[in-house]
């Protein structure tokens, strides 16, 4: 069993008439990256601030490696680093004199400091903003200097916020793999997105909780998520030529949900679709069927969105 590095209970932050985080349970396990995938406004921030004790809650409390968030707010301060959706840098600083003093700050030693800023640096394509204050900034220079300092930091829990807004493709990827990196030499993160892309990739080893109008509404590993929804698989199967009538056959396979043949294509609505494919395979051989194309498909994380939500996280970014 997992050991739990965060334990969430009945926490629930209002704001006037607005309830931003409610009532949500959780636990968190370590070395884990627990994405929560939500739109905008959906209280991941909010999660986030309550966690980092940056605000305080309405009700309700969580304790983070033992420390108690209304209580010890001081020790769980140094045990976690935060990279904020929108970044927090001294207008005055340029991005090295930035990453220097949060790392010196953190205690990350002299000469281990300068080669973590000299790879942090290189490989976000840090160069063309050398000098400037960070007033002078893009969106996307600031964003990758905000997450620059908690890689450079390496918390034991870290809380990353929307980490690749505003970036290009090829440094989207190079962080979601230095996020990769970080879980894998001991911290456990929590990490907040409203990117099915981000969530899958970075998440598929872990746990994503679906979060709504404040809710905790699903909880599961990617896979976990997407057998939840009856028939979401689908395979495609093209034939040489006009199908017999094999459809008795495919329906008593376990799983299997629907059959739709149209001339020379099988279209086959199902759960677990790897769990039997190699079945569904054998029909059409053990019947001499020559087997053109075969395709599966499984649903995406905004399928199963709209299976609890009733909403497209994709409409919603």
């Amino acid at each position: 069993m997992k050991n739990k590095i965060i334990e969430i209970e009945k926490l629930t932050k209002r704001f006037k008439n607005t309830i931003a985080v409610d009532n949500l349970t959780l636990d968190i396990h370590e070395n884990e990256i627990f994405g929560l995938l939500g739109p905008n406004g959906a209280g991941k921030t909010t999660l986030i601030y309550l966690l980092a004790t940056i605000y305080k809650p309405t009700s309700g409390t969580a304790r983070i490696a033992s420390y108690d968030i209304l209580k010890e707010s001081s020790q769980i301060r140094k045990i976690i680093g935060v990279s904020f959706q929108e970044a927090k840098l001294d207008w005055t600083l340029n991005y090295e004199e930035i990453l220097n003093w949060h790392g010196k700050v953190c205690g990350v030693p002299k000469e281990e400091r300068k080669d973590r800023i000299k790879l942090l640096v290189k490989e976000l394509q840090m160069e063309d903003a050398k000098g400037k204050p960070s007033y002078k900034l893009s969106g996307g220079q600031k964003k990758k200097v905000e997450v620059a300092r908690l890689l450079l930091q390496r918390p034991k829990i870290a809380f990353i916020d929307e980490p690749t807004a505003f970036l290009d493709p090829y440094i989207k990827k190079r962080i979601w793999e230095f996020i990769l990196e970080l879980r894998d030499t001991g911290s456990t993160i929590i990490l907040a997105t409203n990117l099915m892309g981000e969530a899958e990739f970075l998440c598929k080893d872990d746990r994503i909780g679906i979060m709504n109008q404040g809710k905790l509404i699903k909880i599961g590993t990617p896979p976990e998520l997407k057998d939840t929804i009856p028939g979401g698989d689908v395979i495609q199967v093209e034939l040489k030529k006009m199908v017999p009538q094999i459809e008795t056959q495919l329906r008593a396979i376990p799983n299997i949900i629907d059959v739709k043949i149209l001339e020379n294509k099988v279209m086959i609505y199902l759960n677990k679709s790897e769990e039997v494919a190699s079945d569904i395979l054998k029909i059409f051989l053990q019947n001499g069927i020559a087997v053109d194309k075969f395709q599966m498909n499984e649903p995406t994380l905004d399928d199963v969105f709209f299976k609890y939500t009733q909403k497209s996280l994709d409409t919603l970014e």
